[in-house]
C-alpha cells in the first residue's frame, strides 16, 4: 500500500526537457489536478486532501506547473497561459492519457478552460474551483499574492487574511511550508518574471463569454462565498454561460475550498466524476 510519504515525495518525468514533478496514485479513471498560482504553491500543498481521497476510487495525477513547486524552471521558458496548458498536454501525451476529467484551482481552473478551447474530445468532466472568469477584476486578494516577498511574516498575513474564513487552519508548521517553497532558490525570481516581466503573460488569464458557452464538457464550478482572491461573482457570471455547468457555493469558505472543506468537497467532486464516493 502507497504510504502518504511516498505520495508527498512524488517522482519526476521528462516533459520537453524540463524535470517536471508529479503525483501519479490509485487506479481507475483518471483525474488531473492543477494547483493555483499563489507563492510557495504546489501540487501537494494544494491538493495534499484529495490526493488520497480521491485516490481510493480513480488515478490521480498531479503535477507542479512549470515555475512552481519541485518542477525545473528553464531559463528558455515563457511563462503564460499557452506555456502552462502546453506542458499539462504534453504531460498527459508522456504518460499516454488520452482522456481525462480536470480538477482546476483558480489558475488551474483557467488552465482546464482552455484545455477545453484546445480539445474537448479529451476531457470527460471539468471542476472548476476558485478559477478567474468572466468579470474578474483585480482584487486586493490577487494584489497581495502578487505583491508578496518571501518572509515567514508576510506569507501568515497572506494566508489568513485571504485565503480561509477558518483562520485555525492556518498553522505555523503550513505557514512554514508554505514560506520555505516561496523562498527555493529560483522560485520568487520565477513568480516575479511570470506576473510582472514584459517578456511573459502570467497575468493574460481573460477569458471571453463566447469561450465559455463553447465549453460543453459538464462543469461543475465550486466556489467560496468569502473568495477574496476570486469573488464568487464571477462563478455566478460563469454559471450563466456554461451550457452544462452546475455550481456549488460553500458558505463560511474562502480561496481554498479543498482545504477549508475538506471532506465535503472530496464527496462532492467525487460525485460529479462519477467515482466511488470519497471518504
Amino acid at each position: 500500500m502507497t504510504s502518504i510519504v511516498d505520495i508527498e515525495q512524488g517522482q519526476f518525468l521528462d516533459i520537453n526537457g524540463a524535470a517536471t514533478h508529479y503525483h501519479d496514485v490509485g487506479e481507475g479513471k483518471v483525474v488531473l489536478l492543477l494547483h493555483g498560482s499563489g507563492p510557495g504553491v504546489s501540487a501537494w500543498a494544494n491538493w495534499r486532501h484529495a490526493i488520497p481521497a480521491l485516490a481510493g476510487s480513480a488515478r490521480v495525477l498531479a503535477l507542479d506547473l512549470v515555475g512552481y513547486g519541485a518542477t525545473e524552471r528553464p531559463d528558455t521558458v515563457r511563462y503564460s497561459l499557452r506555456t502552462w496548458t502546453d506542458h499539462v498536454w504534453n504531460f498527459l501525451d508522456e504518460l499516454g492519457i488520452d482522456k481525462v476529467s480536470v480538477i482546476g484551482n483558480s489558475l488551474g481552473g483557467r488552465i482546464a478552460m482552455q484545455m477545453a478551447e484546445d480539445n474537448q474530445d479529451r476531457l470527460d468532466r471539468l471542476v472548476l474551483m476558485g478559477a478567474p472568469g468572466v468579470g474578474m477584476t483585480l482584487t486586493e486578494g490577487l494584489k497581495a499574492l502578487r505583491s508578496y516577498e518571501p518572509s515567514f511574516d508576510a506569507m501568515n498575513t497572506l494566508l489568513k487574511n485571504y485565503f480561509a474564513v477558518d483562520k485555525s487552519i492556518i498553522t505555523d508548521d503550513l505557514v512554514q511550508i508554505r514560506y520555505e517553497a516561496s523562498a527555493a532558490p529560483g522560485a520568487h525570481e520565477a513568480y516575479r518574471l511570470m506576473f510582472f516581466h514584459p517578456d511573459h503573460a502570467g497575468s493574460e488569464l481573460a477569458v471571453s463569454e463566447d469561450q465559455v458557452r463553447a465549453i460543453t464538457v459538464p462543469t461543475l464550478l465550486v466556489h467560496g462565498r468569502e473568495d477574496r482572491v476570486v469573488p464568487v461573482d464571477v462563478a455566478w457570471n460563469m454559471i450563466d454561460l456554461l451550457p452544462n455547468g452546475d455550481l456549488h457555493v460553500f458558505s463560511r469558505c474562502g480561496h481554498w475550498t479543498q482545504i477549508e472543506r475538506a471532506d465535503e468537497f472530496n464527496r462532492l467532486v467525487a460525485d460529479f466524476l462519477e467515482i466511488v464516493e470519497a471518504h
